[in-house]
């Protein structure tokens, strides 16, 4: 039998504020999803999340900074939607930045790891 290839290591950043706010990667998608799909509850579909939950999520991004940043609209003929804004665009454009310079920075001990770790199943093992 023929051990199946392991997904590669892969770091995840995720800044903690004071307080109980935190900016990761599930929030940096749930705005790329916005972009996308121009709606708050398309983007929470993506990711198969309720309308409620990608609302309390966007709050939070919006109140963790000084200016918002997602914007919606209401009804309408189109229906209402969502947009990044111009500082939310900036945000997401950031973070996506500050992952690939942390994988860039850490490159050499991920290979270390890799070429170092347990070829048995990572899901039976606990997480840490």
């Amino acid at each position: 039998m023929t051990d199946a290839p392991q997904p590669p290591l892969e770091p995840i950043l995720r800044i903690s504020f004071p307080g109980q706010d935190r900016l990761g990667r599930g929030k940096m998608e749930l705005l790329e999803h916005i972009r996308e799909t121009g709606s708050i509850s398309a983007a929470g579909r993506a990711m198969d999340m309720s309308y409620r939950r990608a609302w309390l999520l966007i709050s939070e991004l919006n109140h963790m900074f000084r200016e918002p940043v997602v914007e919606s609209q209401r009804g309408g003929q189109k229906g209402g939607g969502a947009a990044l804004t111009p500082f939310g665009e900036e945000l997401l454009r950031r973070f996506r930045g500050m992952e690939a310079t942390l994988r860039a920075a850490i490159a050499d001990d991920l290979n270390w790891l890799e070429a170092n770790r347990s070829s048995a199943d990572a899901s039976a093992k606990n997480p840490d």
